[in-house]
């Protein structure tokens, strides 16, 4: 019998999850991803939503796992249980006026949320034939490190979390 990988159980824990807060009517799943590379024999989920009511703050969450994480599960080694994980990251995209206070209140309000050891990044998308003075924010948080399926309920948890920064950046912006 095959037995499915760490990435593949994480996947479907976390994909049902977020439907059920779509179902719900909590949030509005937009898009969907799944992608596999063959040529690097890596894989990457992501699913992005927003809030019902209010659509200018889309999350986007993803699961990365390269093929050192699958051979670590597939192959026994003494290394095996420390790469058998995947990568994940928290998008946030949104836009608003090109002032330093709006960078600095959406990492305030991140850090407050996800906590100070979490990597969050900020990336400015201008364009600079626009006349309004506004940019498009793509936020990324990282977690700097593997995560397990041993971690499901924390993975499981982080659900909630997205949806309350989704709720709190709306109020910045």
């Amino acid at each position: 019998m095959f037995d499915p990988t760490a990435f593949e159980n994480m996947k479907v824990v976390v994909d049902g999850a977020i439907y059920d807060e779509d179902l719900v009517g909590r949030i509005l799943i937009i898009d969907r991803n799944d992608f596999l590379n063959t040529a690097k024999l890596s894989r990457k989920y992501e699913v992005s939503f927003t809030d019902r009511q209010d659509d200018r703050v889309v999350c986007t969450f993803m699961m990365e796992a390269g093929l050192e994480n699958l051979a670590a599960e597939l192959l026994s080694s003494a290394q095996s249980e420390l790469l058998a994980g995947c990568q994940l990251f928290v998008k946030f995209s949104f836009t608003h006026p090109n002032e330093h206070i709006y960078f600095q209140k959406v990492e305030s309000c991140l850090i407050d949320i996800w906590g100070s050891e979490r990597t969050i990044r900020q990336s400015a998308i201008l364009n600079p034939f626009e006349k309004r003075n506004k940019i498009k924010n793509e936020t990324i948080i990282s977690f700097n490190r593997l995560v397990y399926e041993d971690q499901i309920d924390d993975i499981l948890a982080m659900v909630d979390y997205m949806i309350v920064s989704l709720e709190r950046l709306r109020t910045i912006i």
